[in-house]
């Protein structure tokens, strides 16, 4: 059973998260269901402060073969800037553009506790910085340049596939 999504204006989205101090079943366990909760709601990327759990952990997943289980995730190095649209599993049916970092470094625990360091570029660079923002209370609404009409997403995604 999935978890119930917060959606804006909810205060639990816009807090800062905790650390997490100890990797244990429960947080396994959630791990488990954060996902399950985002492939059920179409997602490829949801922060537990969306089903509100105060910790610092995030999924992103763009294809199922490459699953970033991110637990205290923190970007330690950024270069280049982009604009691209986002949308929010905690905010249905809207969307806009927002500037972020080409190309990301980030380094977090996975739940075997392992230290990991990724570099990522492109849209999982956008989809990490997405869900870490989750994590200190900012939502993509807070960056956006420009909003764009749902009926308008797919013209616009169209308009802007070579960018």
């Amino acid at each position: 059973m999935p978890y119930p999504i917060l959606l804006d204006p909810d205060r639990r989205l816009r807090q800062e998260n905790k650390a997490v101090s100890e990797i244990t079943d429960d947080l396994v366990m959630m791990l488990d269901k954060m996902h399950e909760t985002m492939v059920v709601h179409d997602g490829i990327g949801i922060a537990a402060p969306q089903i509100g759990k105060n910790l610092q952990v995030a999924i992103v997943e763009l294809e199922e073969a490459e699953r970033f289980e991110m637990i205290n995730p923190k970007i330690i190095a950024q270069k280049g800037s982009t604009v691209d649209v986002e949308g929010c599993l905690s905010i249905p049916h809207v969307y806009g553009t927002v500037k972020r970092a080409d190309l990301i470094t980030v380094r977090f625990y996975d739940r075997e506790g392992d230290e990991l360091e990724v570099e990522a570029d492109g849209y999982l660079s956008r989809a990490i910085q997405h869900e870490i923002d989750h994590l200190h209370g900012i939502l993509f609404t807070d960056k956006v340049i420009d909003y764009i009409k749902e009926e308008d997403l797919e013209a616009y995604m169209e308009a802007h596939e070579d960018d």
